[in-house]
């Protein structure tokens, strides 16, 4: 059965969505609040947090997919050349670095304005690209900060690695 079949004729909130798809996915969550959720995700580099939020303010579920990263203070100028170089080849979301949280972000906001719902296949695709892109470029975000690589070097390999799998 597709994700979206069960919500055809209802009215649900967006967190509600996320909640029935985690627990397809068997991902170990916790509904912080009636609009905001957080799991835990398994990647083939680690396991990424992703935090939900629905703000009914300006209609936009929220993403965030995290992961914890400390580099070395002298590498923080080259990560930060990698971001905008990966930034470059991402069209949804973006990814940053948040310094005094050690965390290394992909964001992205499904703007549902004008009382749109956003369909579970909608949400379930949101949620795969992020660990997908954070999966792409976690190696490049490696070589540069401790491999001691320029980010141009970092990011042939982020290429080569989106065209070399099946």
């Amino acid at each position: 059965m597709a994700l979206s079949e069960q919500y055809l004729e209802e009215d649900i909130h967006p967190i509600d969505i996320v909640e029935h798809i985690a627990e397809h996915h068997d991902w170990d969550f916790d509904r912080i609040g009636d609009d905001q959720i957080a799991m835990a995700v398994e990647g083939q580099w680690r396991t990424y947090s992703i935090t939900l939020a629905w703000s009914g303010y300006d209609e936009t579920l929220r993403m965030l997919c995290s992961f914890e990263m400390e580099p070395p203070e002298d590498r923080v100028p080259e990560l930060y050349e990698l971001l905008n170089a990966m930034n470059d080849q991402c069209w949804a979301g973006a990814f940053t670095y948040w310094g005094n949280q050690k965390l290394m972000i992909y964001r992205y906001g499904l703007v549902l304005s004008g009382g749109q719902t956003a369909s579970p296949e909608q949400i379930d695709t949101m949620i795969t690209a992020a660990v997908l892109s954070a999966e792409r470029y976690y190696p490049a975000i490696q070589l540069v900060t401790w491999g001691n690589r320029t980010p141009d070097e970092a990011m042939q390999v982020a290429i080569a690695e989106a065209y070399g799998r099946a």
